[in-house]
């Protein structure tokens, strides 16, 4: 079985490239064993959770049962920073119903899957 070629250092692949009158490589950047584009992929799907559905994504889906129809039309949730759910309100009646009710609305998130681990609202004008 062949056995794969070993890799050498910088410094001597340019001491190599100096006997045979070769260019040296003078570049900072590293040399990186090639990689299957298929482990690639699969790696970028797992970090940016490309193939699961978002946490943001089950919110908006049940927004509507969360906070009632007429609070949802005037209401979207925007993301989640730092355990708290960034919600956009767009009528000052409609934020201050949610901020009364804040601790029932997130009462209610924790039980989606994977929401479990927000503490609060943030409601922003919007």
């Amino acid at each position: 079985m062949p056995s794969e070629p070993k890799e050498f250092s910088r410094a001597v692949e340019n001491l190599i490239a100096g006997i045979r009158n070769l260019p040296e490589d003078g570049s900072r950047s590293k040399k990186r064993r090639p990689t299957e584009l298929t482990t690639v992929i699969d790696e970028l799907l797992v970090k940016y959770r490309i193939s699961h559905d978002s946490v943001e994504h089950s919110i908006r889906e049940k927004w509507s049962e969360l906070v009632g129809v007429p609070n949802a039309t005037y209401s979207h949730p925007l993301t989640v920073e730092k355990k708290l759910l960034v919600v956009l309100v767009s009528h000052a009646v409609v934020r201050n119903e949610l901020f009364m009710h804040k601790d029932s609305i997130v009462e209610k998130l924790r039980k989606l899957p994977g929401c479990g681990e927000i503490k609060g609202l943030a409601l922003r004008s919007g």
